[in-house]
Parts: C-alpha cells; structure tokens; sequence
C-alpha cells in the first residue's frame, strides 16, 4: 500500500455516520445490560454474593467469554500485531505456554479455593498464613490493576485518536465512565454479560480485518512470502542468552509463569472460576478459555504479518505517517476504510470491548478485594447487605476516577507489549511466590510469606522500573526486522527518518546486566525469590507445624504426601505413649 500524503485528513473523514453507529451501539448495549442486572438483581437478599460471584449459578457460555475478555485486552489487539511488524513472529509461541496454563490450574490452584468455599482468593492467605499476610496479598493485587488498568484505557483512545482525531485524554475519560457506569450498577452479572456481547464483537473485528488485508495484499501465500523474504518468520530461536528479548525459551517458559500468575491466583480470574456451581464447570470454563485465548492472540498475530505484508515497501514509521509501531493497526483499518464501510467503527469497537471487559473487571474484583480484605476484618458490627453494596459501587467509581488519572503517566511508556508484562511482573511473581508457598510447602510460616512476599516486589519494581528508564533514554535498543520505503511517493521518502544514525548514536555504553535481561524472565525471578526468602525466613523464625484438617489449605498435588507425614507422627506419638507407660511400670516394679 502506498501511503498519502494527507494521511491524517483522510482518517479522521472517513469515520463517518456508519462507523460511529456502530461503535455507539456497541456502548448502548453495555450500559443497557448494567441497568438490566441491576433492576434484575434489587431484591436479592445476599446483596455482596450477588455482586462479587454472581449468586454462584452462572453457566459456563458467559463466564468463558468473560475469561477470554479480560486476558485480551486492547494491548493484544494492538501489541501483538506491532510486535510482529517491528519484532518477527517469535513470540507468537506465547500461545504454546498458554495452553498449559489452564491445566496447572485445574490440577493445582481452583480445587483448593473451592474446597474452602471463598469469594476472595486472598482470604486464602489468611487462613494459611495471617492476616497480615492477606492485607499485603490484596494490597499487591490493587497496585498489580493500578498499574495495568490506565495501560488498557489508553489503548482504545490511542486507536480512537488515530481514526477520528480526537483528543486522546478525553476519549479516555468517555471510555471509563460507560465502563464504571455498568459496573458500579450491575456487578459481576453485568460485568459478564457485557464482556460476552464484547468478546464476540472483538473476534468478529479481528477476523474481518484479517480477511480484508490477506485478500487486499493477494492472499496468504503472498503475506508468508514477503514476511519470510525479510526474516520476519521465525519460531525457533533456541538462543539461551537471558538478555535476549524474545527466544523460544523466553517466549515460552517466561510467559507460562507470567500467564499462570494471572490466571490462578488473580482476583479478578479466580472470582469468575468461583462464580461457576462447581468444580467440573470452572475446569470446563477454563479449558475452553484456553482455546479461546489461542484464537484471538493467532489471530491478532496473523494481522501483525499481514500488516508488514500491505506496508512491505512503504513503512508508515520511517515516513512519519504514525508515530508509534501501537498505530500501525489502526492505521492499516483506516487504508482498508473505501472498500468496506462501517469497518472503522467495528475496529475501534472491538478495541474498546477488549479495554472495557479488562477494566470492568478490574474495578469489580478491586472492589471485591477491598472491602472483603481491608474494610470487613476490621468492622466492629457487620453492615447490611445494602450499605455494603452502596460501599462496594463508591469504591467502583473512586478506583474509575483514580485510573483516569494515572493515563497521562502511560503515554511516557514504549511499546505495549513489553510496557504491560513488564508492569504486570512486578506483582504477578510475588503473588504467585507468596500462593504456591503457602500450597506447596506446609513448613513455610507467616513471617516467611511475608517477607519472602515484600522482598520479592521491591526487587522486581526495582529491575522493571529501571528498565523502562533505560529503554526511554536510549540506553536499551532492540534488534529490529528490516523495512523499506522504496514504494513510497516521493513526497514520503522525504519524511523519512536515517533509523542506522539513530541506533549508531543512542548506544553509548552497556546497562546494568538485571536491565537488560528480557522481560518475560521477570516474573520468574519474583516468583523464585519469594518462596526461596520465604523458606529461609520461615526456617530462621521456626518452621510451620501441621495441624489435623489443614489438608484443605494444600494443593491435591502434596496432599497424599501430607496424609503419610500425619500418620507417621501419629504412629511416633503413639510409640512414645507406649515407651512411657513401660517406663511407669518398670519403675513401680
């Protein structure tokens, strides 16, 4: 495709009526189904149940979709595509790691949180380790969607701001208050709901813009062609250097634990397993979650390739039509917008349905978290169920308010892939550290979760803080896959940027070894540090004792193991019994 001159004239006209249709609908219809929960749900009498797990009896089809929805959110979309265009198609082998996460959580962490019959999967920390303990675990969660929630608002205004030109801050400020509206009123019912008529409208936007661009640019053949001709195919780099950004290795066992982190012990996942009847359902849930989160990252992959295939000889960058590889997406729909009206407005839709299921998400489990974690265990007398509903939909909207807010500090970010997993680590390893210490070693004790738990985020907030820094100030440079503007008018050539002298002049000397290690090895090194400083600790302070009836609290993995060390101990506590009633009688005889 060759690029025009007035580029950005020529996207923000065609956003017309058909387009703007459609995407408002798609905002009408969620905050209908909000209001629609919400009279549906007003004389439930367990008003907190309700509103965190959905009264416990929803069917498998919309917890699915609602799981697909908030791992997909509009960095996948957008991300994924970039990362193939600048990058190479290496990691799209994430999709390898991702189908053994659902059966580590089947097997491991879901049977122990319904077996204890919770709503939060922090309270399992309490019971295993403290309170305190569970105060420091909800704590990370809220900071983990702080942080990631701002990155998903302004995905969809970015892509928004591209095909309309609007201002972006505005655009975000629309996108969150549509989304804390249905949630503050429906809860996790219209949560789900909406993410369900959300996830089919971002599959339908995706599949249509892969079809499109693989029949504009002369079928697949054609898009493998150009992709290999410039080495942009490649799945098998067996590089074992920890400093390199994506190899299969980091691809797929850095992001099995990253995806792992997010899936089984996050809030905001664990409390649509919980909302299922039971057991067998959320497994059968989580397996077709799998196979649906498989789909939509191929697919968003695919249209990376298919992308670099329609700009193969004009690139958009160098030739400063966009700023940033998050725009290429959004830029390619627009090139797309004169044969197929109202594709724009399906585009952007299903960019904000994907932003909107993550964030409505998010803000119901924080509310969740918050008042099950932090404001109940201190209450002297119990509120009524409607003063906590009224409680939990304040907190909806402040935590909404407060992620507006942190916007204007993302766009300072690069590149939204490394940007979200690189935020995401710094909470996901400790978590997942502080739950599997707690699930897998009984010894382990409450100053060890603790401890292992703090240490392991300033760590990992150090190491993911300092990279960005370094990466924003030209002292980190990536590899990138060849580009060429040799089809471009010649208007356009002359936008272009010498990208060698850039790369000759940003590289002065090498950054501390922890900085450039690739950011999927991240949440391995919080996860290893918190259960290692954790049983250090716990072996220093005196190790934890089994109790009979904590079975409940490990996973089925080692509870067999548990049941043999029990009847050991009984079988010695018996035997001393014994030795010490033979001593009383050999002392009266």
């Amino acid at each position: 495709m060759d690029g025009s001159d007035d580029a950005d004239g020529s996207m923000h006209k065609s956003f017309g009526i058909i387009d703007c249709a459609v995407f408002a609908g798609m905002l009408a219809i969620s905050a209908v189904v909000g209001v629609y929960q919400a009279y549906k749900s007003r004389k439930n009498e367990d008003a907190v149940r309700e509103y965190l797990v959905g009264g416990q009896n929803m069917s498998i089809f919309p917890i699915t979709m609602s799981l697909i929805a908030s791992y997909i959110s509009g960095i996948t979309i957008l991300g994924f595509p970039a990362e193939m265009y600048v990058y190479g198609t290496q990691l799209w082998c994430v999709v390898i790691a991702d189908s053994f996460v659902s059966l580590t959580m089947a097997v491991v962490y879901l049977p122990v949180f319904y077996g204890l019959g919770i709503t939060s999967s922090y309270e399992y920390l309490n019971l295993r380790f403290n309170g305190v303990v569970r105060f420091m675990g909800s704590a990370i969660f809220l900071i983990k969607m702080l942080l990631y929630i701002p990155l998903v608002i302004y995905v969809p205004a970015l892509a928004f701001n591209q095909v309309t030109g609007m201002n972006l801050h505005a655009i975000a400020v629309l996108v969150c208050a549509v989304c804390i509206f249905y949630t503050t009123l429906g809860g996790l019912k219209a949560v789900v709901w909406t993410d369900a008529i959300q996830t089919i409208v971002m599959f339908g936007g995706v599949i249509v813009i892969a079809v499109i661009g693989t029949n504009q640019v002369g079928g697949f053949s054609e898009v493998w062609k150009r992709n290999r001709d410039t080495d942009r195919i490649q799945f098998f780099d067996m590089n074992l250097d920890p400093t390199v950004r994506h190899t299969f290795w980091t691809v797929v066992i850095g992001n099995y634990l990253n995806w792992l982190a997010s899936c089984s012990v996050n809030q905001a996942m664990v409390q649509r397993c919980l909302a299922m009847p039971n057991l067998r359902n959320a497994n059968i849930t989580i397996a077709i979650m799998a196979i649906g989160i498989i789909t939509i990252v191929s697919l968003s992959c695919y249209t990376g390739i298919v992308i670099f295939a329609a700009f193969h000889d004009c690139d958009p960058i160098s030739t400063k039509q966009i700023k940033k590889p998050d725009q290429l997406l959004p830029f390619f729909v627009m090139e797309l917008t004169e044969s197929i009206p109202g594709l724009p407005g399906l585009f952007v839709a299903g960019v904000f349905s994907a932003a909107l299921s993550t964030m409505s998400t998010g803000l119901n489990s924080m509310s969740g978290v918050i008042y099950e974690d932090m404001i109940k265990p201190w209450l002297r007398i119990p509120l009524s169920e409607i003063a906590v509903s009224r409680l939990m939909k304040l907190t909806v909207v402040l935590t909404g308010i407060l992620c507006v807010t942190l916007v204007f500090l993302v766009e300072k970010l690069s590149g939204l892939i490394q940007a979200g997993k690189s935020l995401a680590s710094i909470t996901a390893g400790p978590l997942l550290g502080i739950f599997t210490l707690g699930m897998f070693f009984p010894i382990a004790n409450s100053s060890g979760a603790l401890v292992g738990g703090l240490i392991s985020l300033n760590l990992v907030a150090w190491i993911s803080f300092g990279t960005q820094a370094a990466i924003s100030s030209g002292k980190i440079h990536f590899p990138v896959k060849p580009v060429s503007i040799e089809g471009c008018s010649e208007s356009l050539k002359n936008h272009a940027t010498n990208l060698s002298v850039i790369v000759e002049t940003a590289i002065k000397e090498q950054p501390f070894f922890l900085y450039r290690m690739s950011y999927l090895w991240y949440t391995w090194v919080g996860f290893l540090t918190a259960i290692l400083v954790g049983l250090l600790v716990s072996w220093i302070t005196g190790l934890n004792k089994c109790k009979p009836g904590d079975e409940k609290l490990y996973t089925p993995v080692i509870r067999s193991f548990l049941r043999d060390s029990t009847t050991i101990t009984k079988q010695e506590q018996e035997t001393v019994v014994e030795l010490e009633k033979m001593d009383r009688s050999e002392t009266k005889d």
